[in-house]
């Protein structure tokens, strides 16, 4: 599969994961004694081709990503990828640069004006440069990944989040 679905066609495991409405990070901490989040890179990047299309950005338009690791414990459950354009960043999304180690999820569920557009889910394998990113943190990963991502607005700005689904979260109730 090489591209984003509304439905994960052989997703057995994955699933109820990558299906699963609301925040993952509320879904996470419900499951999760130790739940936290570990920030590994902020920085204005050129998204992917494909995140720049979703987000109607302009070829080689900046932009702040963010990966963190949801974790419980020492454990790695899920690789987030997050894409703000820069004049959301001037605009509602002022204060989402600041976050640091706290969960995005937990933000953008917050206010009640944040409207969640459908979820997308794609099975990623070693090309996929977010398979790439994930691996630069783990060794052993499987020769695929799930991952599902969504677009979230507010006052006409848009930011997407992509969460990519690493094996131990299988191991969850």
């Amino acid at each position: 599969m090489n591209r984003w679905l509304a439905v994960p066609l052989r997703a057995a495991n994955f699933r109820r994961w990558l299906l699963m409405p609301g925040s993952l990070t509320r879904a996470l901490t419900a499951r999760c004694p130790d739940f936290h989040v570990r920030r590994l890179a902020q920085a204005h990047l050129r998204p992917l081709e494909d995140e720049r299309r979703n987000l109607h950005l302009r070829r080689g338009q900046l932009a702040l990503v963010r990966e963190v690791l949801l974790m419980d414990g020492d454990t790695h459950l899920v690789f987030a990828h997050s894409v703000i354009p820069l004049h959301g960043l001037e605009g509602p999304w002022a204060g989402l640069a600041g976050l640091g180690n706290r969960p995005l999820g937990a933000a953008l569920f917050a206010d009640p004006r944040i409207e969640r557009l459908p979820l997308e889910c794609r099975c990623l394998d070693r090309r996929h440069p977010l398979y790439q990113a994930a691996s630069r943190h783990f060794d052993g990963l499987p020769r695929t990944l799930w991952a599902r991502r969504s677009r979230f607005l507010l006052a006409g700005h848009a930011l997407l989040v992509t969460e990519v689904f690493l094996p131990a979260i299988l191991r969850l109730p």
